[in-house]
């Protein structure tokens, strides 16, 4: 993955060739970016070098989903976004990717995001974990209405899951500002 100073790999991956094309003439400009109109040329496009990764969920023949399954048996080192005109469900909370935007995006969107991908890919997998929970969450909050949240565990469980990862970040933080603290008094002394 590339420092977020740096240009990134992006590949957008979108049936419809008008998007694709937009979305590649919109980060074309600050990043190499590629594009491919189906699942199974995603999976053919993607590869250690990609950074970054939109991916429409509801595309004809091998869908979003199942390339996101792809990309992560490989392995692969990529963040992953997923984009959809269609409101998430609550399949979401188990799905193995980092962000989720629904259409219509913006070029000010996309290029966000790419920033926040390079920068997530800084922390360590327990953040990186953390935020893609968090984003899940957000995404449910913004799409769904108090009743149908309070309806559902998966919701329950992707806030269980926020707080358990908040809660450990929070403990990490407090025992590297300790680890400070001593070095600190130490080589002061």
């Amino acid at each position: 993955m590339t420092a977020d100073s740096e240009t990134a790999t992006v590949l957008v991956v979108d049936d419809e060739r008008d998007v694709a094309e937009l979305y590649t003439t919109w980060l074309g400009m600050r990043h190499n970016v590629r594009s491919a109109n189906s699942g199974e040329r995603a999976l053919e496009a993607v590869d250690e070098s990609v950074d970054v990764v939109f991916l429409d969920r509801q595309m004809p023949g091998m869908s979003g989903d199942d390339v996101l399954d792809g990309i992560r048996e490989r392995d692969l080192d990529c963040r992953v976004v997923m984009v959809t005109a269609v409101d998430p469900g609550f399949d979401i909370v188990e799905m193995p990717f980092d962000d989720y935007l629904t259409k219509p995006v913006t070029r000010a969107d996309l290029h966000e995001t790419v920033e926040e991908m390079l920068a997530r890919d800084t922390y360590d997998d327990q953040m990186q974990q953390y935020f893609a929970m968090a984003s899940k969450k957000a995404t449910l909050e913004a799409e769904k209405n108090a009743a149908e949240l309070d309806d559902h565990d998966e919701y329950h469980e992707v806030t269980r899951r926020v707080n358990s990862l908040k809660q450990a970040a929070d403990q990490t933080i407090g025992e590297i500002q300790d680890f400070e603290a001593a070095f600190s008094d130490f080589s002061g002394s």
